[in-house]
């Protein structure tokens, strides 16, 4: 249930981010739906290789590089799908980086709301 919440939630997040000027542009709450999963999907598959082969460059950046990491997944997947577009590389960036944000107050407020409706009743 928790896993539905959060897809449904970033796809409201990637609508929220395309009413800002940033490049980024969504057809409809479906193709925002899919590019959420895609971008997950991403995230799980791709992202860990690409941070792995850039290893030493993030190092030399101390960890700054991962931003490019994720704006190219984020590009990745606006190349994938159709519903989902984002115009160059700053749009990409930006995109990324509020995504993620929404993405970490997201998972912060599902945490705190699942495990308060999980604890056992007070005797």
């Amino acid at each position: 249930m928790k896993l539905i919440v959060r897809w449904l939630l970033l796809a409201c997040a990637l609508v929220l981010l395309t009413q800002w000027d940033l490049g980024l542009s969504v057809r409809s709450f479906g193709s925002a739906l899919l590019a959420a999963f895609v971008i997950g999907l991403l995230n799980a598959v791709v992202r860990p290789v690409l941070i792995l082969l850039t290893l030493p460059v993030t190092v030399l950046t101390l960890g700054l590089f991962l931003f490019v990491i994720n704006a190219l997944t984020f590009q990745m997947a606006s190349g994938l799908l159709d519903g989902f577009q984002v115009s160059g590389f700053g749009g990409a960036l930006l995109g990324s980086v509020l995504y993620s944000l929404w993405g970490l107050v997201i998972d912060v407020a599902l945490e705190r709301m699942f495990r308060t409706s999980s604890l056992p009743p007070r005797a």
